[in-house]
């Protein structure tokens, strides 16, 4: 296993009401983070929150390419992003332990923290179609170019994973700085993950190594 330092290239936040980062996803545009009651869309660019969405918000947050999926307590709620809409909900695989979430392959992704699981599960109805096994608490999940990668929070330690998905063997590591945690987990689809920072409240871009 690859082990190296994560570049940090850019902090977000803290942010007006943002007491916690839950989730954090992307839709091209917006990098969108769960914060309890709400979901908050961050402009990357500028840096500033620019609406936000009254919804729970309580663990990961992932985007199919039109609606948002966020999970709330135990159960996964689809998102209308444009009218902030709950337009169905499903079970969320670990009935409250659920942590990251991700949209590929058609099919959502959710991390199990304490469990030390990542689910693939069924997007419709919330059946789970495979499980990978991690040595680590799983909090956020991404999938760029079809490598499968999570964030590990544990004490005072934290890192990035790029992890095979058939086996769940570690193939690369990314450690962050000492008390800086990972609670969500988006890549940009390019050279960025987006991170979000836990009870600091911030939201921080990792480059992503090539």
């Amino acid at each position: 296993m690859k082990r190296s330092a994560a570049e940090i290239i850019r902090e977000y936040g803290p942010f007006a009401g943002v007491e916690h980062v839950h989730g954090v996803s992307f839709d091209g545009r917006n990098v969108w983070v769960a914060s309890g009651e709400k979901l908050n869309a961050l402009d990357p660019a500028s840096g500033q929150i620019g609406r936000t969405i009254d919804v729970a918000a309580h663990a990961g947050t992932a985007f199919d390419g039109k609606h948002l999926f966020q999970i709330a307590e135990s159960r996964i709620q689809k998102i209308d992003p444009a009218t902030g809409r709950v337009l169905a909900t499903i079970p969320a695989p670990g009935g409250g332990g659920d942590s990251g979430l991700t949209w590929a392959e058609g099919t959502l992704w959710v991390g199990q923290y304490r469990d030390k699981k990542i689910h693939q599960i069924d997007p419709e109805t919330g059946a789970i179609l495979r499980t990978i096994e991690s040595n680590r608490f799983v909090t956020g999940v991404t999938w760029v170019d079809g490598e499968l990668w999570h964030g590990t929070w544990e004490g005072d330690e934290s890192d990035l994973r790029h992890v095979d998905p058939k086996t769940g063997t570690v193939l690369e590591s990314l450690e962050m700085p000492a008390g800086t945690g990972i609670s969500g987990l988006e890549s940009d689809g390019g050279d960025r993950f987006f991170c979000g920072g836990g009870n600091s409240g911030k939201v921080r871009a990792v480059r992503r190594p090539r």
